[in-house]
Order: structure tokens, then sequence, then C-alpha cells
């Protein structure tokens, strides 16, 4: 009897928990069985791998295999493990050494002539099995994605011969190597010609990490707006940027190791259904939400959007994170994204124009608004109005507006006061930090409790405001909330205070 343990890494989410391959050889009929809860890629392995050992020349061992991926009730899938039961079968055949094997983890397909495919989920796999105090060998074509991880040795290899003769110490393999960071190019604020008050907000949102929604008729510059953001706002950290890209590889969808630093920014369509924004499947797989952690989220043509798709924005909205439930297994995966909507203020786009070009009626424009429920408008800190601008102001030899990097500038200083002051953006302050950081004077607080009566907000729309001031403060320069900061933050609370029946 012949018996082989290799280390593997299965993909649970935007986690990797490990697997271990165990290969016992046995008398009797030749057969090959893998069991641990394989899915068919993985039951199929066994075609694979005998195709691929006999083409590296190697013997495939005529007796009984079975080949047990632990632990038992953890879901397999993908042709990651061929790789691993390869070696496990030539160990275990005595055609290779199994103490090679010992400080190893194996990740790969393997194709029919024994060159190695890349797998998704590469990126999380490096990270754990650095933890774990392994090397880590894959495929070439997933060297950039796992070198992205400074706590692993990470090597690769062409073949399934190069990876036998590199454990038998004939022959050196390369050390993956990251890609240098592309520059980021995103587009520039200065193309914006006029819309002061957009332009404010949308520093207020990039200064705070406020979720923002722009309401205007269609070419007022929405869209060209949004695009900006994340132009203005500061790089992510490391470790902001290995969440993201761990999201990004394990989504099935590809990860660009080259601009692995940048935010991501995410458009999906209106028509995307409620699994494509939050995530899901059979296979739980990341959502819109999740490829845009630590980035933004923009939502056009926002009351177009599914109710039910809309609606289940509203919890990740608030914890930063989605979890996904099926019968036999559960996912969780980061969302802590930056949300920006537009919408038009009615059916035919121009209600409030002084152009008077708008048709709809009240009953018309109060329905359409209605697609977006109160506890998600509630949860959108900035509403911000984009008018459409004159003629004169759209001319080639117009004034420019402020470019980004002046404006990120002033973002990152704002960002660094709060930072300073309590560890994250004040849009994450919880309860208690906003009751210590958001104190007003007696004069303020009498102003917000009038507001806060007179246009019947609720208690989250109360913190929401506060949050916001404390955030245009900290664009001032100023340890406390003046009364200019907090009534400015009241006015962007537009579609909670009658804003419906002064546009009709």
């Amino acid at each position: 009897m012949g018996l082989a343990l290799v280390h593997s890494r299965a993909r649970a989410g935007v986690h990797a928990p490990a697997v271990r391959v165990e290969v016992h050889l046995a008398g009797g009929l030749p057969a090959m069985n893998i069991v641990g809860l394989p899915e068919a890629a993985v039951r199929e392995a066994k075609d694979r791998v005998r195709a691929a050992i006999q083409c590296a020349q190697f013997e495939f061992p005529a007796r009984r295999i079975t080949v047990n991926l632990a632990p038992a009730d953890l879901p397999k899938d993908g042709g990651r493990y061929d790789l691993a039961i390869a070696l496990g079968i030539l160990a275990a055949s005595g055609q290779l050494s199994t103490d090679a094997l010992d400080g190893w983890e194996f990740l790969g397909e393997l194709a029919l002539t024994g060159e190695l495919r890349p797998v998704d989920g590469v990126l999380a796999a490096a990270i754990a099995t650095g933890q774990a105090n392994r090397k880590l060998l894959v495929p070439p074509g997933n060297g950039h994605e796992a070198a992205l991880a400074s706590n692993v040795e990470v090597r690769t290899a062409r073949t399934l011969l190069e990876v036998c003769a590199a454990l038998d110490a004939r022959k050196a393999l390369p050390h993956a190597q990251p890609l240098p960071c592309e520059e980021a190019r995103q587009p520039d604020l200065g193309d914006v010609r006029g819309q002061a008050q957009a332009r404010r907000a949308l520093e207020i949102a990039a200064a705070g990490a406020h979720h923002l929604l722009f309401v205007g008729p269609p070419g007022s510059g929405k869209t060209l707006l949004a695009s900006r953001l994340c132009g203005i706002l500061p790089a992510p950290s490391e470790a902001e940027a290995l969440e993201a890209a761990m999201i990004a590889s394990a989504s099935g969808r590809g990860l660009d190791p080259a601009r692995w630093r940048q935010r991501p920014f995410r458009a999906p369509h209106h028509t995307a259904s409620a699994v494509a924004l939050v995530g899901g499947g059979a296979d739980p797989r990341p959502g819109e939400i999740s490829l845009a952690h630590h980035g933004v989220l923009f939502l056009d043509e926002l009351p177009e959007w599914g109710r039910h798709a809309l609606e289940v924005l509203r919890e990740p909205l608030e914890s930063g994170h989605v979890t996904i439930s099926r019968a036999a297994r559960q996912c969780e995966f980061p969302a802590r994204f930056q949300l920006v909507a537009a919408m038009n203020p009615c059916p035919c786009g121009w209600a409030g124009d002084p152009s008077g070009r708008c048709l709809c009626n009240n009953e018309q424009i109060r329905r359409y608004r209605a697609r977006i429920s109160g506890p998600l408008m509630e949860r959108i800190d900035l509403h911000v109005e984009v008018p459409r601008l004159p003629a004169v102001a759209l001319r080639h030899d117009a004034a420019a507006g402020e470019a980004s990097a002046r404006v990120r500038e002033r973002v990152a200083n704002a960002r660094d006061v709060q930072l300073a002051r309590c560890g994250r953006t004040n849009a994450r302050l919880g309860q208690a930090q906003t009751d210590a950081h958001c104190r007003l004077a007696a004069h303020d607080s009498a102003l917000l409790e009038r507001a806060v009566e007179s246009l019947q907000l609720s208690a989250r729309s109360l913190h929401r405001i506060l949050r916001v001031a404390r955030t245009i403060a900290d664009l001032a320069g100023s340890a406390e909330i003046q009364t200019p900061h907090l009534s400015e933050a009241i006015g962007y609370r537009k579609l909670e205070r009658g804003y419906e029946r002064k546009v009709a």
C-alpha cells in the first residue's frame, strides 16, 4: 500500500480554506475514485490527471486509487486540485519523494499535455499559505496575482514535469514577481464646467466617504460628476487594496495585477438583478457591491432600477458587508462601498426646469419618485440638485473647473484629520463616536431640533446630518461644528423636505 498527503486550498467566498489531498493506493482492479464532496469538475480530474501523468512520461499506477479531499464537508469545485492530485499519485506510487512535498501547497488545473492552467481565487490562497508558513506553487498565469501577497514565497511552473524536476532538486523554479503598478489615470474634475454646488457636494462626499445622490435633467452632468469621484479620493492603503483585489480574484471575472492599487469604480446597468448587485448563485460569488469594496458604486437612472434590487442595498449600506446564505453553505463578502446615484426629477426629466417643458402632472411625478423607498433615501447622506447649464457656460473658452489634484489634496487632509481623531471616516462613525465628535453648541442644537421637527426627519437622518456637518467642518479646518457647517448639512436633505412638492 502507498499513501501520500499534499496540501492545497479551496475557494469559499473570499476565503481560501485548507484542503488536504490524501491519495491511497491499494490492490484490486484498477480504478480511481475521488471523495470529499467533489463537484463535477473535480470528479473529471481523474481523466485529466491520468493523461497529464502519462504525457509527462511517468507511469500511471494500475491499482485501486482513492483520493480524499479533506475536510469532507467542504464543497470542492473547479480544476484547482488537479496538480495536487497528480503529485499525490506520483508520491504514493514511489515515483516522487513524499518528503519533497513537505512545506508546499499546490494550485493549478492540468491540461491533457501536462501543462498548468490558471485558476481563480489565487490571491486569497497565497495570503493563507503564507499564514500557514508554507510555500506556494502556481501556474504562470497566476504568478503575478499570487506575488501580491508579500508574506509568502511563490514559485511558478509551466508543466507537471517541471514541478517534479524541481521537487527532485533537479531544476529551480522561478519566483513569481508582481507587475509594476500602473499610474492611475482617472478623469479630471476640471472637465466639469459650472455646477459649483454639485462639485462642492462631491468634495464633501469624498472627504467623509458619504453616499451621494444627484438629481437633475438629462445632460446636466450627473454621470460626468460621478465618474470624477475616484479621481479625488485618496489612494487606498495596501490592506484596502489587497481586500479589493481578493474580491476581484474570487469573482472569477479576472484581476488585473497591474491595477490592483486603484480604487474600483463599478457602474452596472439598471437592468441588473438583485443577485448581480449583492452576489449569490449556487456557488456564491461576489456581486457589484462587493466588487466596489473600498471604491465607488454608481447607479444611474435610480428610479428605473427594480424595487427589489434597490432594497437589497439597505443593509450593506449600513453594515459594510453582505451575507449570502444557501442550504449547504454560507459566504460573507465585504461591501464597504461608496454609493453615488443619479436620477431625473420626473419621468420626462424636466420638472423644475425654467424652460417649462415638463408635461408631467403631480401624480406622475409622485409615482416616479415613490419607486425609491424612504428608508433607502434616508441612507443617502447628500441629495444634490444638478440644474441644466446655460449655453454660455459650455463654450470652449469658458472657465475650466478646479483640477482633481487640488481637490484631492483637501480631501486627503480632511481624511487624515478623521483617521487621527477616531480611526475611521465620518460616514462610518458609530452612535457613541457621533455623540463624542459631533457635539453642537446650544443654539445649533436648537436649530437642528427645529429642522428635524419641521422636516419630519428620522433619527437616522439626524445622525447623518451631524456626520456630514463634521466632514464640512474638517474641510474648513475647524475643530468644532459651526452654524454654517450645520446649515449646509441640513440643506443636503432635499428629498426629505418636501422637495417633490416644490419641483412639481
